[in-house]
């Protein structure tokens, strides 16, 4: 039969994460961390199961001290359970004025500190390691104004009056189970690995972290203390992916070659399904839209563990089969056909589920999805500017557009944008319509007519690159992207609709009327134009504009 090893008392959190990882094995408990350890190294249990993290005390900092003794075997899985304490007295009589001392282990007593001091601010407290002997010698001497805080299952177990239930209301803990061997790939996973004592350097915790962020991957924890023996920097880090993926593997190898630059100073601790000490309230997604954008974002919803599913017109499965089988149904197709998707398939998504669009137009969209679905349908609107060759999605603009109807569903959606780095802003629908006239439809619609304009003229590329300045480049970079990429992705933002008109019609008309105004030379009047428009768009805006556009014309001046 398998053994496992644990933090005592028997009834303790420990022991109860121990029987609800394996409800059949033997548990050994042990008064504290280091002899728990101890007894894992030496063979006495197969595995060990350590607290090393709760949402009220954060971090085992003991854990993160003793974790480094280990001398075999490693972190392989995680048990995350609610932590309720419960406060247990020695007479059923007592109250809790008659209380005059508070015993539990220094652990519950963090856990409690909010609750103690509002219930109990002026009782004193003794913190205890073997909680089994302390509750059996406050028995013996009969000292009935005693308070226990642990489980109600311990306090029961040894006869304890219970005063007061969970005292301590969203409290869970997440334990570290420690095995012989590495545990395999699941697709969802998280690697620790810790330093040997390094000595300190400038800028030592930014380069690690940058061989992780380059490659995309996603920084779960990262802490450092200094060696308690030399006094020197030693780092905890763990990361989202298995140390057998093969850019995680070479992130590690840069670090231990590269930026500490000494051999074996990086120990890995382990590999193990991810575990998430948030609430999760989606487990799957189904995409209508099979393009590269649904396809990139189901890529990195799956690595986040969600199960992703794909519906359109060149599937097997049928958008009507799917949406019966998810919780957010995400609707990502040409801006021309949303509407329209989403007054087919809109009735169909039931109460308590959400409906998400991905998509670059926002007032109609919206108004078609909030007439097609249920009023108990959570509805989101995200407009993700940037396109399926991005890498990742840090510093990247995401607007977001919420409605009445956005829920938990959709915040954790949004969550989901945020963790992965993007820069999140929130729009109206009118407002997120108008501002894409400037951030999408006119410098598209400028793009194609400059194209346009040369080809009339006979301009090839050999003319722009002699006779441009760095700034005339500008406008030409931007034309060059816009035809080098998908057609239809830019023809669909020229003919999106709402408020974005009004920029390209208004600015249609401005142009005429700065143009007659040149054509007559009434520079006065240019200039009086020029100072109006700098009042609007602020001393501030326009040098860090100014900043940004030296740091391009330096790029451009050195590919010259």
């Amino acid at each position: 039969m398998m053994t496992i090893a644990t933090l005592g008392p028997e009834k303790s959190h420990a022991w109860q994460a121990a029987v609800h990882y394996a409800p059949n094995a033997t548990i050994r408990t042990y008064p504290h961390t280091g002899a728990l350890i101890e007894a894992f190294s030496s063979g006495e249990a197969e595995l060990a199961v350590i607290p090393i993290y709760n949402t009220r005390e954060g971090e085992n900092k003991e854990y993160f001290r003793l974790v480094d003794q280990l001398k075999s075997g490693y972190w392989i899985d995680n048990i995350v359970l609610p932590t309720y304490l419960s406060l247990g007295v020695f007479k059923p009589f007592v109250k809790h004025r008659d209380l005059r001392m508070l015993v539990g282990q220094s652990s519950v007593f963090r856990q409690c500190e909010v609750y103690i001091g509002n219930t109990f601010p002026d009782l004193a407290m003794m913190c205890v390691q073997d909680l089994d002997q302390a509750v059996y010698e406050i028995k013996e001497s009969g000292l009935h104004d005693r308070g226990v805080i642990d489980t109600e299952e311990m306090l029961k177990s040894h006869g304890l009056y219970i005063l007061e239930r969970e005292v301590v209301p969203h409290n869970r803990t997440r334990y570290a189970v420690l095995g012989p061997e590495l545990a395999v790939e699941t697709g969802y996973d998280a690697t620790a690995f810790i330093t040997i004592p390094l000595d300190d350097r400038l800028g030592m915790l930014v380069d690690i972290l940058s061989e992780f962020t380059r490659r995309g991957i996603n920084i779960l924890d990262m802490r450092s203390e200094n060696d308690v023996k030399t006094q020197k920097l030693q780092i905890y880090v763990e990361i989202e992916g298995h140390v057998q993926d093969e850019v995680v593997a070479e992130s590690i190898e840069q670090i231990e070659k590269r930026v500490i630059g000494l051999n074996r100073s990086v120990r890995l601790l382990g590999s193990f399904p991810r575990v998430d000490m948030r609430t999760r309230y989606i487990k799957s997604f189904g995409f209508i839209g099979t393009g590269e954008m649904s396809r990139w974002f189901a890529e990195r919803l799956e690595n986040e563990g969600y199960r992703v599913m794909m519906a359109g017109r060149t599937t097997a499965l049928r958008p009507e089969e799917m949406i019966r089988q998810v919780d957010v149904v995400v609707v990502c197709v040409p801006i021309s056909v949303t509407a329209e998707t989403v007054r087919k398939y809109g009735h169909l998504i039931a109460d308590g589920k959400a409906l998400i669009l991905l998509a670059g137009e926002s007032e109609k969209t919206l108004a078609a999805a909030l007439e097609a679905t249920g009023e108990n349908v959570e509805l989101m609107l995200v407009h993700n500017l940037w396109g399926p060759q991005a890498a990742t999605m840090k510093d990247k603009n995401a607007i977001v557009v919420r409605t009445a109807r956005s829920g938990r569903l959709c915040s954790e959606f949004e969550a989901f944008l945020y963790k992965h780095g993007a820069d999140i802003y929130q729009d109206s629908p009118q407002r997120h319509d108008l501002l894409m006239g400037i951030g999408q439809k006119l410098p598209t619609v400028v793009a194609v007519a400059l194209a346009m304009t040369l080809d009339a003229h006979g301009i090839t590329s050999e003319d722009i690159a002699s006779h441009c300045t760095l700034t005339s480049l500008y406008p030409i970079l931007a034309m060059a992207r816009v035809h080098s990429q998908n057609p239809r992705t830019y023809a669909e933002i020229m003919s999106s609709r709402g408020d974005s008109r009004r920029i390209v019609s208004d600015f249609a008309k401005n142009l005429q009327t700065v143009m007659a105004l040149a054509d007559e030379g009434r520079i006065a009047e240019l200039r009086a134009l020029i100072d109006r428009n700098c009042q609007h768009l602020t001393r501030d805006f326009l040098q860090d504009r100014m900043l940004q556009a030296k740091a391009v014309d330096e790029v451009l001046g050195s590919m010259i």
